[in-house]
């Protein structure tokens, strides 16, 4: 799938879900609902290597909080990584998605300010049919669908200014719950019926 001349090469699936109403704004560059956004993103690797490493099979997540407009960064994170890897598998993992190993990936990473922790956890993600759900014990869950057309495909969001899946489209969806609960670095919410987005990406560096 790689060539020599490639850092790493990802393809899969995310599942994203945040406080704002559907759709986010922050996806067209303005300001969050509410002021601020409490997100989390979820990154399932289908098939991939980094720096000759199969990864495929493995998911990383980030709970962010967001505290003003998408695009001034400022976000602080806590990253999860899939308790399935090896931990070559999940530090290769944690590299690409702080942006150590290039590509549009890191543009997307500059906006984090505060990585406040790196952790490895079981999780468990799951999409059929275009749904999606996502559980990490008892610090995340969430379940998704999409907005269909008028004939039943997902509702898609292109060229937008702002994505966590760059270069790809992404299906506008709302999460009929969404809950996180890290206390710790005051990272605790719950929402029911507000914005998600799913989507497939395939990142090269």
């Amino acid at each position: 799938m790689t060539t020599a001349t490639k850092t790493y090469e990802l393809e899969g699936q995310i599942l994203e879900a945040c406080s704002c109403n559907t759709p986010c704004p922050c996806w067209i560059g303005e300001d969050p609902d509410g002021g601020s956004c409490d997100s989390f993103v979820a990154y399932y690797i289908e098939r991939g290597e980094i720096q000759g490493l199969d990864v495929s099979g493995l998911t990383l997540v980030k709970i962010v909080y967001i505290p003003g407009n998408v695009l001034a960064g400022n976000w602080r994170a806590v990253t999860y990584v899939d308790g399935k890897g090896t931990v070559e598998q999940q530090q290769a993992l944690v590299k690409v998605f702080t942006g150590e190993l290039g590509g549009a990936i890191a543009d997307l990473a500059k906006l984090v300010s505060e990585n406040l922790d790196v952790r490895v956890a079981p999780i468990d993600y799951q999409i059929k049919e275009a749904q999606g759900t996502i559980r990490i014990g008892d610090v995340l869950g969430a379940e998704m669908a999409p907005y269909r057309s008028a004939d039943g495909k997902p509702t898609k969001l292109v060229d937008s200014i702002f994505s966590t899946i760059p270069g790809s489209p992404a299906y506008v969806g709302k999460a009929s719950y969404h809950k996180v609960n890290v206390p710790e670095f005051n990272l605790t919410w719950e929402y029911n019926g507000r914005n998600a987005i799913q989507g497939e990406f395939r990142f090269e560096a």
